[in-house]
């Protein structure tokens, strides 16, 4: 939530963060309600990256418009990086100037560094998009994002493989780049890989996974998402995790990978330690290219049925029944299995009520 987040703010503003001072603030639509969970729909970028074939941009916005419709405020969009290293986000700026914008809803694109933060405000600035209300007449004119995310990770091994630089080198080159983005009116969403085990080095030291998160704080991220990347944590290692980091700063954001089966476990211990915002792909997309074993994130199908009967609800209503159906689709698009066990619940009911409704 945005206040707590502003007040970590406030209390790094001393010593190295400091340098980071920010400018200006960002608000979220946001509650003092604790109950209302904030569900970041992650498929569109961190879901498909790791495909082996190309995804067409047609799929693509199509994915990214039922989505929304469905009742996702949070979706991430695309990626402004080389497709040299990850080819399956090349179309990144064709897809966000074609997707529908819908009002309330924030459409984030990954930006690894200046060169992708400056090919994204070129597009910005040259284009425009066209808002849609629910009927689909258009109601004005707006820009195809006003968000970007940053990332970086908590052990140098996984830097080392992933952008070729240390933690420390990370943190240097992606300053300038929240700064310079901030400046030209972009929310800034920080992501800090392998916070439980690394699959370079083993074990993350819980500390270093606090300190990662407090200078991406400092710098102006409005929030911070804590990614199990390899998937190997469970909810014991999940809460000796956030123990160290929520003592330090309240960061607001977490994010699984379903590699074990324990997506849904450990998102709902994070809800039991006072995360509010968690990520999930539908249909379970997913996997790191620099990541071995890494197979998928965790359902949103699946969180948000795990939630959807608790205390918590999410901030906006969500078609449960749309997202499966979703699921299912771009599965069969990609000709992969699905990995939520909520869509193949669904499935199998609705192939039970056509046999009766045949047999009567």
């Amino acid at each position: 939530m945005l206040v707590p987040v502003l007040i970590a703010r406030k209390r790094l503003a001393s010593g190295v963060g400091a340098l980071y001072r920010p400018r200006h603030s960002f608000h979220l639509q946001s509650s003092t309600d604790r109950n209302i969970v904030r569900i970041v729909e992650v498929g569109p970028r961190d879901g498909l990256q790791n495909e082996k074939g190309i995804v067409s941009t047609d799929v693509k916005v199509e994915l990214i418009n039922r989505l929304g419709r469905a009742g996702m405020t949070l979706i991430e969009a695309g990626s402004f990086v080389s497709p040299k290293w990850v080819p399956q986000m090349a179309g990144t700026a064709e897809v966000i100037t074609r997707m529908e914008k819908l009002p309330g809803v924030h459409y984030p694109v990954l930006v690894p560094n200046m060169k992708g933060l400056d090919n994204l405000l070129e597009l910005l600035a040259s284009t425009t998009s066209q808002s849609v209300d629910s009927s689909s007449t258009p109601t004005s004119t707006i820009p195809p994002t006003n968000e970007i995310a940053i990332f970086t990770a908590a052990t140098d091994a996984f830097c080392l493989a992933n952008t070729n630089c240390t933690i420390e080198e990370s943190l240097k080159r992606l300053a300038p780049v929240v700064q310079k983005a901030r400046e030209k009116g972009l929310r800034v969403r920080g992501y800090v890989s392998v916070v439980i085990t690394c699959p370079y080095s083993g074990k993350v030291e819980y500390r270093k996974v606090r300190d990662v998160a407090k200078e991406l704080l400092a710098m102006g991220c409005y929030e911070v998402s804590l990614g199990d990347t390899t998937g190997a944590g469970n909810p014991a290692t999940v809460g000796d995790m956030l123990d160290v980091v929520i003592g330090a700063l309240p960061v607001e954001r977490l994010a699984f990978h379903d590699t074990y089966g324990m997506g849904v476990a450990n998102a709902l211990k994070a809800l039991d330690a006072g995360i509010r915002t968690l990520d999930s792909s539908v249909g379970g997309l997913g996997g790191c290219p620099y990541s071995p074993g890494a197979t998928g994130n965790v359902a949103t199908e699946d969180i948000l049925y795990s939630v959807q009967d608790s205390k918590y609800r999410t901030e906006k209503k969500i078609d449960l029944g749309e997202l499966a159906d979703i699921g299912w689709w771009i599965s069969e698009k990609l000709n992969r299995d699905n990995a939520s066990r909520v869509g193949r619940a669904f499935r199998a009911r609705k192939e039970r009520q056509r046999k009766d409704e045949k047999e009567n």
